[in-house]
């Protein structure tokens, strides 16, 4: 046994939790790798130095009597038949748990219990600001993997019953060499299944399942915005072999509105007003989602100023206040005057000159752009 601390082995600190280690180790388990390092005594040394080590902390036990009294707590536990111990058993263990993913199935699992739940599916839902602000119930048609109706999701003609896989005699897993251990990985004869299927379903081919399209009810919400998904337990597609079905999730998605732009549970809107309701004041009508209201303009007012309608906007989905509805008003320049429209706003321009009270905003810009070029 290495009597070096196993932390520094790993370069971890004590603090490190289960995937801190395993990452640790599988990097240098992978650097001093004796397929890598062929020949190379040292990194061989090393490479069993560090899987001694994760072996330990990988342990709660192991590691909690490690922690309170050091290499004398876990003598003769690290490395009994591995490489201390002349046989290879804990250490294929330990290996195929940190690598198992990569060469396709876990060092210590057996053969997949039971049938494989189907795959998720996600639906992509198009929502009126109406339907999202206010909830709605809307029909989706969704193309997914259903149960063969032929054999009930057998996969197999009727009156046949699948065969034990002659490869892994069941198992649904191998034990597959790799230099000078081992590791398991899913039958490639049976695809972990641990049978095989000799006279397959004309309808579903094996598969026990086939493509169809179903039309389903989604209850939208009230309040959902861009991103939000609805989960439909069950909706999925249907598991090989008679699985259970996995979920859909459908994802909202809002179209872009005439009139409102939203931003979480407020909504804005541009509110065109003619020169003469900004500079007069007046009273216009403006809408919302739940009808029309009138708003005060007061007179001297600025292009692009926002009012503020409270409790106008979206009651958002997880809960809390109502937002609000943000008018923000554009003073409108008047097209296509007459002759006699343009005498009088010639009148008014000259009745300006000279009045930089008329137009402060006019006065600080050019103020400001003449001490910029000085």
């Amino acid at each position: 046994m290495s009597k070096r601390d196993y932390y520094e082995i790993l370069s971890v600190a004590k603090s490190a939790d289960a995937k801190e280690v395993k990452r640790a180790y599988r990097k240098l388990a992978m650097k001093y790798h004796p397929d890598r390092n062929p020949d190379d005594k040292e990194a061989e040394a090393k490479f069993k130095e560090a899987t001694e080590a994760y072996e330990i902390l990988s342990d709660d036990q192991k590691r909690g009597a490690y922690d309170q009294y050091g290499h004398a707590g876990v003598d003769g536990s690290a490395g009994q038949g591995g490489f201390g111990g002349g046989g290879q058993g804990n250490f294929s263990d330990v290996f195929g748990d940190v690598f198992g993913d990569i060469f396709g199935g876990g060092g210590r699992g057996g053969r997949r219990s039971g049938p494989q739940r189907g795959s998720d599916l996600k639906y992509n839902l198009e929502l009126t600001l109406e339907q999202a602000v206010k909830g709605a119930e809307v029909k989706i048609r969704v193309p997914a993997l259903a149960e063969c109706d032929s054999c009930d999701g057998a996969g197999t003609k009727s009156g046949s019953q699948p065969q034990t896989c002659g490869t892994c005699h069941g198992q649904g897993q191998v034990r597959m060499q790799q230099g000078f251990f081992s590791v398991q990985q899913a039958c490639p004869t049976c695809n972990g299944q641990g049978t095989i299927i000799k006279d397959p379903c004309n309808s579903c081919h094996g598969q026990g399942v086939k493509e169809e399209t179903k039309t389903l009810n989604v209850k939208v919400p009230a309040g959902v915005d861009n991103g939000d998904r609805i989960r439909l337990t069950g909706e999925g597609e249907a598991g090989p072999h008679g699985g259970p079905r996995g979920d859909l999730y459908v994802e909202t998605h809002i179209k872009a509105h005439d009139i409102f732009e939203r931003d979480g549970r407020n909504l804005y809107c541009d509110v065109p007003i003619s020169i003469a309701d900004a500079a007069l004041g007046g009273e216009i009508e403006v809408p919302t989602l739940d009808g029309r209201v009138n708003l005060k303009i007061p007179s001297e007012t600025q292009s692009g100023k926002l009012f503020r309608l409270r409790g106008k906007g979206v009651v958002p989905v997880r809960g809390g206040a109502q937002g609000d509805l943000l008018c923000r008003v554009m003073v409108e320049t008047p097209v296509k005057l007459t002759e006699h429209q343009k005498k009088l706003l010639k009148e008014f321009q000259a009745s300006l000159k000279g009045g930089d009270k008329h137009s402060p905003r006019k006065k600080t810009w050019f103020d400001n752009v003449k001490t910029f070029f000085e």
